[in-house]
């Protein structure tokens, strides 16, 4: 049994939604266990997003460098988000803190559109600065199409 609810920031609405989930726990039988979530609404990156990181800039990015699009994912993911060191096997290795898909805590969170639009930046910006052009994916491409 699993049920979603929007609660909308300052919709007229939001009483009758908080309404909803109350009623909807009351029914829950109390012979079982549930996980309750409670979540910020966001809107995820979209798939042009995606597509434009996966299929434009990391294959620029491969065939100049030579790096595999893990490995150019991992690098940048480190510098927008920062690092962490961790011990493998012995030994210190440094890891993202999160990714594009997975928070702090290694859960499931994908980036809202308006952060994966500054990671795409990041990438272009990092891939300018070592002379490789990583293009807009379109010329709508940035802030009014991509965090709107």
């Amino acid at each position: 049994m699993s049920e979603k609810y929007t609660l909308n920031a300052n919709g007229p609405e939001r009483e009758q939604v908080k309404a909803n989930v109350h009623a909807f726990i009351d029914r829950l039988p109390a012979h079982k266990s549930f996980l309750v979530e409670i979540k910020e609404a966001r809107k995820e990156r979209t798939p042009p997003q995606n597509a434009a990181l996966w299929g434009l800039a990391y294959p620029r990015l491969t065939e100049a460098t030579g790096y595999t699009p893990d490995e150019l994912h991992h690098e940048f993911c480190g510098r927008f988000f920062g690092w962490d060191v961790v011990t493998v096997f012995g030994q210190q290795r440094r890891r993202p803190r999160r990714t594009t898909t997975t928070n702090e805590q290694g859960e499931r969170e994908v980036l809202g559109k308006r952060d994966f639009a500054e990671f795409y930046n990041l990438v272009q910006r990092i891939a300018a600065e070592a002379g490789i052009d990583v293009p807009d994916p379109d010329p709508f491409h940035g802030e009014q199409r991509w965090a709107a």
